[in-house]
Parts: C-alpha cells; structure tokens; sequence
C-alpha cells in the first residue's frame, strides 16, 4: 500500500473499527482482558525494557524528553502516549515519529486474529484502548526497538500498559482529577498510581503533594525499589527565561548539565525535564552498559543532553500557532494544569491583553479550571468542542459568568467562530504585541483548533479532529482524559 489516500482510507477503517469497541469513558479495573491478550501474542511487552510513566499532568512532555535523551544516546526507542492531539497514529511512535498508517493498519491487521480470540473467551470484549495498547507493544517488538517510553493512560494498577514490568517507574505531580474513579485526594490517587512500581526497580518522583509522597513511597519500601525525589537527589538548580524557551541547569542524579536550552515554555516544563534527566540517567545507569556518551562515574555527556533537549517538542502544550495577534493552544484539562498554564502566561509571556478561548468536557472540574485561568485573562470566549462528553456551551458560560463576571464572556457554540471571536477582541486591543490568545480546556478542543490553525486535514486526526469520525462513540483515549 503507498498510495497516501489509500493508506489514509485504510487508517480510518482500523480507526472506526477501534472506536467501535468499549469506550473509554466505561472503565472497568481489571487487566485480565489484556493480559490474556498479551498472552496469546506471546508476551510481545517483555521483548525490551521499559520506562513507565504516571502521574497526573505533564506525562507526554517528559515522555517525549526522554525519548529525546535516549536517542541522543543511539538507542532505538518506542513512544505510546496518549491522548492524540490530531491523529490517532501520534500514539505510537517509533524513533521520534509517529508510525506511518501503513504500519498501523498492517499491526492491528496482524493481531486482530488474536484480538478476536480473546473477545470470544471474555465476558466483555477488549477496550479501545487495551487494544491500541497491545498495537504498541507489539509494534515495539516487531521493530524491534532498544528501550520503549510507556504513559499510563489513567491510574496505574489496572491501568492497560501495567502489564509491563518497568526497569524505571516516573511519577509525574498528583493532583486531583477522575476523582470519581481514582479517589478525591492526591494521596488516594496515589496509592493506584503506584501500582506501575515494580520490585527491584527504580523509582523517580516529582515534586508530590505530601500524602502522595508518602504513598508512594510506601509502595517503594514494600517492592525494594530504589526512589530518586526531585529536590534530593536531582532538580532545577537554575531556571532563566530565553527566546523561544528557557535555559536551565540540571542536576541529575549523577552530574550537574548547564546551559541547556529547552524550547518549551512554563516553569513546569523545566520541572518535567529534571524528571526525564533523572529517569534516563536511571536507565542508563542500571539497564544498558557501555553506551556511547557516557562518562566516568556514570554522568551523561553534556552536549548530547543539551542536543536532545534543545530538539524537545510537545505539540498542544503551550504551543505558538500563529502571530499577530499571538494565539497559544495547551491541552489543560483540570485545575492543577490550568494553574500552571496561568503561571507560564505570567512568568514567560509579556501580554497586556490575553483573551481566552474555552472548550471543556462535563465531567471535570470546570470552575477550578476557569478560577485558575481567571487571573490572566482579560475576556473569554467559551465554547464547545465536537465530542459528545463537551459540556454545553450554555453550561459552560453560565459557570464563566459566575467566576468572569458577565461582561468579560461571550459565547460561541462553534470553535471556529469562538476562535475568530477571540482574534477580534485581541487585534481590537491596537498594540497586537501586547495582545493574545489562549486555547484551552480540552485536549480535544486543542487538537481541533491546531487543525483549523496550522492547515491541517481535517478528518485525517480521526477522533480528535474535525473530520467525519470526531464525533465517535467517545471510544477514543481523547474520550477519557480530555
């Protein structure tokens, strides 16, 4: 198949065929279905070692760094994240990119058979995302890739990917979200997320809400794992603001690395690549000798950390998509994430007058998000995105009214329309160096603004998207945790 349409048509059948399954928004905590698929594929996730990554927000982007870190060090690696910002092939990614459709209808074609079997001897039959999760597995394994960058899609414990063993377990910050689902405390949410530990391996903590910390390493102490906490024994030592980013001392777990540049934006991000820093030096340390870059007493080469830093991306997360006026799009979905988007405004931007655009799914924690964003925006346009989960417009504004005040919303039903809506306010503002727009609330909303900004397909995303199957059965991993 190299015909581009055709190997597109041929994406979006495998996609509505897994969109056509359990969604993800109907959860039920249990691997069982996976392992026993996992089984009858012959244990594909134990061809190769893997860094498994929890925790509540900047999971992708300290994936992505990592992946980053390993490659400046020869190694071939396997990328699953989730959810997609446009296109379902984005999660599973292979050497820095995501996999062509052709491979990615080739691996569901190659397991469905199995995929069938299981089906048939299970009360219920595998999940969107257990399914999309032994693709990547499998993936991997076929590749075959030297170490694969694995993010828990919610949880952990019952989580699809926890059928791995991982030699490096991440906890990225808890905070509360899917409270419903993995308790109403950081600490609560911790206990599941600590499940990914595993014995005898080595554990990397970020900055932890103090009940988290304790659960989480009390299910260090129990497996004999070996912890590593940002602010003990690695962390920022230095954060300053750079063009088109910011430049940051790291001190890892065996060296300390100046002047490295990272194109990404928010006190977070710099937070996120003392994390990735630590988990590679974990990896390299334990799971691979004799790699090319290393130094003595284990320390990483300085101008590989900074080269694969400087080439870091995380699309959706902060991103610029257009100037004049500027509008930035970031996937915050819950409080603790809108918090950090709000600080990034003030700390790394220099806007006088930001105007929002907002697009939220129901069951989060809307007026925590809104409150948070409040501070930094001048106006908000609040909207709804094309997933059946969206709150409602007039919902939505209702609550905007509540924490705005109503002369500061306005509201559109369609993202386009709220977008233009945004822009206007902005360029009405004179000085357009002054003024900007942030898109946010949603990975879903993110994902169909990128498309309308950035020229994209609409409909080659195939589920977060603004093509034929963006309305889905909400079977999508941008079903779960948009």
């Amino acid at each position: 198949m190299t015909d581009p349409a055709e190997a597109l048509a041929a994406q979006r059948a495998v996609e509505a065929e897994l969109i056509g399954r359990w969604p993800e928004t109907k959860l039920d905590p249990s691997t069982d279905r996976v392992v026993a698929l996992m089984d009858v594929l012959g244990e594909p996730q134990r061809a190769y070692p893997v860094i498994h990554i929890t925790g509540t927000n900047g999971k992708t982007s300290t994936a992505r760094m990592i992946e980053a870190l390993l490659r400046a060090f020869q190694l071939r690696t396997g990328r699953y994240t989730s959810p997609h910002v446009e296109s379902m092939t984005e999660r599973i990614s292979l050497d820095g990119e995501p996999i062509s459709a052709e491979r990615f209808v080739e691996t569901y074609r190659d397991i469905e058979p199995y995929i069938d079997i299981v089906d048939a001897a299970q009360p219920h039959r595998l999940s969107f995302f257990e399914v999309i999760t032994a693709m990547a597995y499998a993936a991997f394994a076929d590749a075959p890739v030297d170490v694969a960058v694995i993010e828990v899609g919610m949880g952990g414990t019952w989580d699809a990917t926890n059928v791995v063993d991982g030699t490096v377990a991440v906890v990225t910050p808890i905070a509360v979200d899917h409270a419903a689902r993995l308790g109403g405390t950081p600490g609560e949410i911790a206990v599941e997320k600590a499940g990914i530990i595993k014995r005898n391996s080595l554990v990397v903590l970020a900055h932890q809400p103090v009940d988290a910390a304790e659960a989480l390493i009390r299910r260090a102490v129990e497996t004999d794992a070996t912890v590593a906490r940002e602010g003990m024994e690695f962390g920022v030592v230095r954060r300053d603001l750079a063009v088109g980013g910011q430049l940051l001392t790291l001190r890892g777990l065996v060296g300390e690395y100046e002047d490295v540049f990272l194109p990404l934006h928010g006190s977070h991000q710099a937070h996120n690549a003392a994390v990735a820093l630590a988990a590679v030096e974990a990896f390299l340390g334990v799971g691979v000798a004799e790699r090319p870059g290393l130094t003595g007493g284990g320390a990483l080469n300085a101008d590989l950390v900074r080269e694969a830093f400087a080439s870091v991306t995380s699309p959706g997360r902060l991103e610029i998509v257009r100037r004049s006026p500027t509008v930035l799009i970031d996937a915050a979905h819950n409080p603790a994430g809108a918090l950090a988007v709000a600080q990034a405004m003030t700390d790394s931007f220099d806007f006088r007058h930001l105007v929002g655009v907002i697009g939220v799914m129901g069951d989060k924690d809307v007026r925590g998000v809104l409150e948070a964003l409040e501070p930094v925006l001048a106006e908000v346009v609040v909207t709804q995105n094309s997933q059946p989960r969206a709150m409602p417009v007039d919902e939505l504004a209702a609550l905007a009214v509540e924490v705005f005040g109503a002369d500061r919303v306005e509201v559109q039903p369609s993202l386009p329309d709220a977008i233009e809506a945004a822009v206007t306010l902005a360029e009405e503002e004179g000085d357009l160096g002054g003024a900007g727009v942030l898109i946010t609330g949603s990975v879903v909303t993110v994902g169909e603004a990128r498309v309308l900004l950035k020229g994209g397909e609409p409909g080659s995303a195939s589920g977060s998207g603004v093509g034929p199957t963006a309305g889905g059965s909400g079977g999508n991993r941008n079903g779960r945790d948009a």
